[in-house]
């Protein structure tokens, strides 16, 4: 509700009326801005935007697991949430896991993670370049951007 031109004395008078508090919004207007409004609530609710806008979300490491007999379809699906996952800002861990003799092919399994890279390197930067751990192939994908 606009009150208009009203003299210091008289929006002061109103202001302890109505129990609030008469604030100087836009001091440099001609003449200056002035609001009614409770000073205390004002102040709590700005510290509870600041507060609110300071929390930031922590990155998660999701992880997605290969194999070297995972057909191109599964790939591709896996790509698309790993694609998600980029987009929430999140890293990837990219674990090709080798069974039995599988672990003889590692060229094999480079091809696959190359594949798999291929369908998302729009979207992400390469971290870590695949390696051989053990018994798995991992490799580390950050959102690029």
């Amino acid at each position: 509700m606009k009150i208009g031109v009203v003299p210091v004395e008289e929006a002061l008078k109103l202001a302890h009326e109505k129990g609030m508090d008469l604030v100087e919004v836009a001091p440099l207007a001609n003449p200056p801005v002035c609001k009614l409004m409770d000073y205390g609530t004002y102040l709590y609710d700005l510290k509870k935007k600041t507060k609110k806008s300071k929390k930031v979300k922590k990155t998660e490491t999701k992880t997605i697991r290969l194999s070297i007999r995972t057909d191109k379809h599964d790939l591709e699906i896996k790509a698309k949430q790993a694609r998600k996952f980029l987009e929430e800002r999140n890293m990837i861990k990219v674990v090709l896991i080798f069974k039995g003799r599988e672990v003889t092919h590692q060229d094999l399994a480079f091809q696959k993670i190359t594949e798999f890279l291929k369908l998302v390197e729009d979207v992400c930067a390469v971290e870590q370049q695949p390696k051989k751990q053990g018994l798995q192939m991992t490799m580390m994908l950050n959102p690029s951007k």
